[in-house]
C-alpha cells in the first residue's frame, strides 16, 4: 500500500533540517584541522614537538574517519529499519555531545576516544540525511537538493573558519571551539521529536538483512564499485589536502595567527561551490568521464598546491581555493550517485556502507600519511604531494563501475533484479 505523500510544508521542513544537520556536520569536520596544533600543544605540554603535533593530527583524523565508517554502516542500517529521521536525529546528538565533551579532554588519548565517537555521529548523518531528502524531493529537484546538502557541509567548514579568524584558536584558547560544537544537540532533539519520515520509506518493505542483500549476487558489484569511487576522494581529502592547514600554521602562525583559519576559509569557499557544482556534473556529464576528469584535475592541483606555492605567497590562497573547488566536485557527484544506486529498502545502509566504508580506507591512509610525515621529518609539502597521488587512482577505479547503475531499476528481496 502506498503511503500518503508529505505536504509541501513537511517536505520543506525535511530539507531545512537536513541542510542544517549537514552544516553542523561540516563544523565538526573542520575543527581538528584548525585546532590540532593548539590542542596537541596544550595536551602534550613539554612533550610537544612539531613532528609529535603532526602525528597526533593524523591520529585524531584517523579516529574520526574510523568512527565515521562504523557509524555510517550502523546508523545507516538503523535508518532503513526504524526511519531516516530517527537515525538522523540520533546522529546529530552523537556528534554534538561528544564534540562538546572534547572541551574537557585532559590527554591526547582522551581526545582520541572522543574524536572516534564524534565520527560515529558524523558518519551516521550522511546516508540518512541524503536518503531522507532524496526520497522527499524526487525527480528533477533531486540534483539541486543533493548539491545544496553537499554545499552545506562545506559551508559549515567556512563558518567555522570565519569564527576562528574572529576569535583565533591558540594553545590558551581552544576549548571554546568544542563548547560551540555542542550547540547542534538542540537540532538533534528537534529532529527526533518533530521531523516526519518520507512516504517512500513508510511505503517500502524493509529488508530483513540489508547487509546480506547488499553483498548478495544482485547488488554485490554495485556495492563494491560504489565503495571504490567513494574511497578515492575521501582518502585524498584527509591524507593529502588537509595537511595544508597545519602547514599554514607552521609557516605563518608566528606572523599571522589567523592565517590558518584564512587558509581553511579559502578552501571551504571553493569547496562550497564545488560540492554544489558536482551534483550538476553528475547529471550533465557521462559518469565515468566526469569522475575521470575530476580525478586528473584534483591530482594536478593538489601537487601544485604543495610543490609550486607555499603559505604567505600571493599564489597560495588562490590555488587553495581552486583545489577546494575541484576536490569537492566528487562529493556533489556522490550525493547524487550513491543514493540512486540502491533500492529503497537498503538505500541508507547501502549509501552508508559505500560512503563510510571508504572511510576505513581513509583511516588507514591518514595513519600512513602520519607515518610518512614522521619519516620525512615533518616536511609538509613532501607528504602532501606524495599522498595527492591517490587521486590518480580515481582515473582507474571509475572504469570498473557497472554499465547499469540505474536508479529506475529495483531489487526484490534475495537480490533478484527487475526492470
Amino acid at each position: 500500500m502506498t503511503a500518503p505523500a508529505l505536504s509541501s510544508r513537511a517536505r520543506a521542513a525535511v530539507l531545512v533540517a537536513a541542510i542544517l544537520a549537514m552544516l553542523f556536520d561540516g563544523v565538526e569536520l573542520g575543527m581538528m584541522p584548525i585546532a590540532s596544533i593548539a590542542v596537541s600543544r596544550a595536551l602534550l605540554g613539554t612533550a610537544w614537538t612539531p613532528v609529535a603535533g603532526g602525528d597526533w593530527f593524523a591520529r585524531w583524523t584517523a579516529a574520526l574517519m574510523l568512527g565515521a565508517a562504523i557509524g555510517g554502516i550502523l546508523l545507516g542500517t538503523l535508518g532503513d529499519r526504524t526511519g531516516r529521521a530517527r537515525a538522523m536525529g540520533t546522529s546529530v546528538l552523537i556528534y554534538s555531545v561528544f564534540a562538546g565533551l572534547g572541551a574537557f579532554a585532559r590527554s591526547p588519548g582522551e581526545m582520541l576516544v572522543l574524536r572516534f565517537l564524534v565520527g560515529v555521529g558524523v558518519g551516521g548523518l550522511w546516508p540518512n540525511a541524503l536518503s531522507l531528502a532524496n526520497e522527499c524531493w524526487s525527480g528533477a529537484s533531486r540534483p539541486l537538493v543533493s548539491g545544496a546538502m553537499s554545499a552545506a557541509l562545506n559551508a559549515g567548514i567556512l563558518l567555522l573558519s570565519t569564527a576562528s579568524r574572529i576569535h583565533p584558536v591558540s594553545v590558551d584558547s581552544w576549548r571554546w571551539l568544542f563548547h560551540l560544537a555542542a550547540a547542534p544537540a538542540v537540532l538533534g532533539i528537534a529532529i527526533l521529536l518533530l521531523l516526519p519520515e518520507s512516504s517512500e520509506w513508510r511505503g517500502a518493505t524493509a529488508a530483513r538483512q540489508p547487509l546480506a542483500e547488499l553483498l548478495g549476487r544482485g547488488l554485490r558489484r554495485r556495492t563494491f564499485s560504489a565503495f571504490a569511487v567513494a574511497a578515492v576522494p575521501m582518502v585524498g581529502a584527509w591524507a593529502a589536502s588537509k595537511w595544508m592547514i597545519p602547514w599554514s600554521e607552521a609557516v605563518a602562525g608566528g606572523i599571522d595567527p589567523g592565517y590558518k583559519a584564512a587558509t581553511q576559509g579559502w578552501w571551504a569557499a571553493g569547496a562550497t561551490l564545488g560540492s554544489f557544482a558536482g551534483s550538476i556534473v553528475a547529471v550533465r556529464l557521462d559518469r565515468r568521464l566526469g569522475y575521470f576528469a575530476m580525478s586528473a584535475a584534483t591530482a594536478a592541483l593538489t601537487v601544485a598546491m604543495f610543490l609550486l606555492t607555499a603559505p604567505l605567497r600571493a599564489s597560495f590562497h588562490p590555488i587553495v581555493f581552486a583545489q577546494g573547488f575541484v576536490a569537492t566536485l566528487f562529493f556533489g557527484w556522490l550525493a547524487v550517485f550513491l543514493p540512486a544506486v540502491f533500492p529503497t529498502a537498503v538505500r541508507a545502509t547501502g549509501s552508508g556502507l559505500a560512503y563510510n566504508g571508504g572511510r576505513f580506507a581513509t583511516a588507514a591512509g591518514v595513519l600512513a600519511a602520519g607515518w610518512l610525515f614522521t619519516q620525512l621529518g615533518g616536511d609538509y609539502p613532501k607528504v602532501g604531494a606524495t599522498c595527492a597521488l591517490v587521486y590518480a587512482l580515481g582515473m582507474v577505479v571509475v572504469w570498473f563501475l557497472p554499465d547499469a547503475t540505474d536508479d529506475r531499476r529495483s531489487v526484490r528481496p534475495g537480490g533478484e533484479q527487475s526492470p
